[in-house]
């Protein structure tokens, strides 16, 4: 059955900040509003600032996949044959060897099983975008797929059923929220996410593309929408929507296939 709607058909949790993502079927909102096990642990450098692909390219090349339920972390370098397992909370001290080696310095990892580690703290619910935006977006870079465009901008929520940069109606004027729901959960969109030089490069590699942020600036402005308030754009290299989430006393969920309706 083909849904006529606009509906949940992604949920990405990015488990470890600035690693990769997990692709789930339901996650739970927090009551902070963010997504449980989103950006839950993050890495820090002596001087306790974030080990993370803004500052270092090499963090791309780095394969993780951690199973929130048991704690399970598997890490490997880009194609190295096998992986090196870790119980990311009773085995840290090798963990934090294993980072420190590969990155050339100490490296601590922290855990904030709260609010997790988001850009926006202000904002800390789901980022939101549509599949037809990515889709539009990779058509821009010819030899990049929509897979690529998706781990390049790591989007916790993936609209289908709507046309390229439908996201951009969830936000209004500065400080005024647009409230939308996906299934039972109310969010608000607060603003257009500013991007930063991590989408320049390739998620898997770190190999940057030439001239990425021009070529995205010029088609993004060449593309918005009408009807969307423009005066969010004080540049264009800006993409998918930070959000907050309203609180209710009763468990929220989002679930693939959710509809989403604008309030």
């Amino acid at each position: 059955m083909s849904n006529l709607f606009p509906f949940l058909a992604g949920i990405y949790i990015y488990p470890i900040k600035s690693l990769d993502a997990l692709s789930v079927t339901q996650a739970k909102i927090l009551a902070s509003g963010a997504l449980e096990g989103d950006r839950k642990f993050a890495l820090f450098d002596e001087q306790g600032n974030f080990v993370n692909g803004k500052r270092y390219g090499k963090i791309n090349q780095i394969r993780s996949s951690l199973d929130l339920s048991s704690g399970c972390l598997s890490l490997a370098i880009q194609g190295a044959e096998a992986p090196n397992i870790f119980d990311i909370d009773k085995d840290r001290i090798n963990l934090e060897s294993w980072l420190s080696n590969y990155f050339g310095f100490s490296v601590n990892i922290a855990e904030n099983s709260i609010l997790g580690f988001p850009d926006d703290t202000d904002s800390p619910g789901p980022t939101i975008i549509s599949t037809a935006t990515l889709e539009l977006i990779a058509s821009w870079f010819p030899g990049l797929t929509v897979e690529s465009i998706r781990c390049r901008f790591r989007a916790n929520l993936e609209i289908a059923g709507v046309p390229p940069f439908w996201e951009d109606r969830l936000f209004g004027e500065e400080g005024k929220l647009v409230q939308f729901k996906i299934g039972e959960v109310v969010l608000a969109g607060v603003n257009p996410c500013q991007r930063c030089i991590v989408p320049t490069r390739d998620a898997k590699t770190g190999e940057a593309w030439p001239n990425f942020q021009k070529i995205f600036i010029e088609k993004r402005q060449e593309t918005l929408p009408d009807g969307i308030v423009r005066s969010r754009f004080n540049h264009f290299y800006r993409l998918s929507v930070n959000t907050r989430v309203f609180a209710s006393s009763e468990v929220m969920v989002l679930h693939l296939g959710d509809e989403v309706k604008l309030l």
